[in-house]
């Protein structure tokens, strides 16, 4: 019987892997490197096994066995292989026979891995160096991926496979610092995200900004059965490769994602208008610089170029263009055009959102006057990779019936875990949340059902300590009580002295 390899192993080996990088690239680059050697290692072990199973069952039969394995989800020809990749290892051009392995990989299967591939140059000098250091770095990622074993039968469950890729884009965003935030939402941010949305059957689910794709995956994995639709885009062509491979990982191909900028390109439409969807979720960059540029045409420059509704085809800015420099409300709003009729959406975004003025305040008004905002959420700080600050959630609605807005401050000390690096949401952290969100009511010092008539009469600002008060009212000082301590703590400094003086004598000073 064949031992069956733990989550454990597969990590620790992983981890090592990364080692071979460290130091001499930025892990928000190699992380490229090693989940790509990954989902090749994954890809070739299956296709390794399927051959071995159907030798056996078809008796050699060379025919019936590549037919059937074309029928397979990934087919791979030997020189795509890993085995083939591993015995090419001190081969002087193994950047070069990585670079066509992958692209074999590609055309042997355009309709899931077209393009997949094309941002990862595993032949790269400016990132990896030049040739001798190239294939030295190469020659030991190889050697490190050749002492794992992703044989299904070995592995025992594709959730091992998806969860190892997981666990790496997790630590490389924790040790990737600012950078880690751009491609990676922490695990219990993406799932306080997914329960709040409350995904059904046959939704059409989209992230905008899906960064490595782990949030679209904890939304779909609400569904018992996960038949719901998965939608997304990223503007980072590496990133958008990743997400890619993290949806075969985890069972998951038919997953539409797109590259390009959400905001001046967006590339989920129908009959020429944004696509409608019924649950959307996104953590997008906060307070993004230039977010309008896109819509700039050529040769215009940053200073010159003026944003106005006019220019977007979609009509999405209507309510208010968002500041240049600040990127929150753009989002916000191209989110708001994409939800459907009763769908839900939940965003994470910087407290900012909640009670900036000028154009902010304004779109901010007309969301809460046309009742889309349904809840408003404070996070802990130091929650997110590469920034302190504290986020929040806002969750919105369409066709909402109630004429008020549940204010959450899940802020405090004992709603989180403290972390000597980062802060962690738990899972009772998150149960409580979401049991307040669903009973929809007010807990001292926790939440405020606040009607759209107070908000109004705040100026429409949602900044969370107008609505929950949190003030701890501190003990009443006994004076009394402190003016003796003060004449008990004089009367021990005179005793001191005096005895001071005394030993001062006695030594003759």
């Amino acid at each position: 019987m064949t031992e069956k390899v733990t989550q454990d192993q597969i990590n620790s080996i992983l981890w090592q892997a990364a080692d071979t990088f460290r130091g001499k690239i930025d892990s928000s680059t190699y992380k490229d490197y090693i989940l790509t050697m990954l989902f090749v290692k994954y890809l070739s072990d299956s296709f390794k096994e399927n051959v071995e199973v159907y030798t056996k069952r078809y008796d050699g039969d060379e025919q019936r066995i590549q037919r059937a394995l074309s029928r397979e989800r990934f087919v791979l020809d030997e020189h795509s292989t890993f085995e083939y990749l591993y015995s090419k290892r001190n081969d002087p051009e193994i950047g070069e026979i990585i670079n066509k392995a992958l692209e074999r990989l590609e055309n042997e299967n355009t309709g899931k891995l077209r393009g997949v591939f094309r941002n990862i140059d595993f032949n790269s000098e400016s990132t990896l160096g030049k040739t001798k250091e190239r294939n030295a770095i190469l020659r030991s990622l190889l050697e490190d991926f050749n002492k794992l074993t992703l044989k299904p039968s070995v592995v025992g469950n594709d959730d091992v496979i998806g969860d190892a890729y997981q666990f790496m884009i997790e630590r490389f965003a924790s040790d990737a610092g600012k950078k880690g935030g751009e491609f990676y939402t922490p695990t219990m941010a993406s799932e306080l995200l997914a329960r709040l949305v409350k995904p059904q059957e046959n939704d059409r689910i989209y992230d905008p900004t899906c960064g490595s794709g782990s949030l679209l995956i904890k939304v779909a994995n609400q569904v018992p059965n996960k038949k719901v639709a998965i939608y997304g885009q990223e503007r980072n062509g590496a990133t958008h490769s990743l997400a890619l491979m993290n949806m075969y990982l985890h069972g998951i191909d038919d997953a539409k994602l797109e590259w390009g900028d959400t905001l001046a390109n967006p590339l989920h439409l129908e009959n020429g208008k944004l696509m409608k969807f019924q649950a959307i979720v996104a953590n997008p960059p906060f307070s993004l610089d230039k977010w309008a540029m896109g819509f700039s045409g050529e040769g215009a420059s940053d200073k010159k170029f003026k944003m106005e509704a006019s220019l977007d085809p979609y009509r999405r800015f209507e309510w208010g263009v968002p500041p240049s420099s600040k990127g929150d409300y753009a989002f916000v709003q191209h989110m708001l055009y994409s939800l459907a009729e009763n769908g839900r959406m939940a965003t994470i975004l910087p407290h900012g959102v909640l009670f900036r003025g000028t154009s902010e305040g304004k779109i901010r008004q007309q969301i809460i006057d046309m009742n889309l905002l349904d809840a408003v959420i404070g996070l802990p700080e130091g929650l997110f990779f590469g920034t302190g600050i504290p986020a929040c959630i806002m969750v919105f609605k369409k066709n909402r019936t109630r004429k008020e807005v549940l204010f959450i401050d899940a802020s405090g000390e004992g709603n989180y875990e403290k972390g000597k690096n980062q802060n962690k949401l738990r899972e009772q952290d998150i149960s409580k949340i979401i049991e307040t969100y669903d009973k929809w009511k007010t807990i001292d010092k926790y939440s405020y059902v606040a009607t759209i008539e107070e908000i109004k009469e705040n100026d429409y600002n949602l900044n969370i300590p107008r609505y929950v008060d949190t003030f701890e009212e501190e003990e009443p000082v006994d004076m009394e009580q402190v003016k003796e301590n003060i004449a008990n703590i004089k009367q021990e400094l005179q005793e001191v002295e005096v005895e001071m003086e005394n030993y001062l004598k006695e030594l003759g000073l």
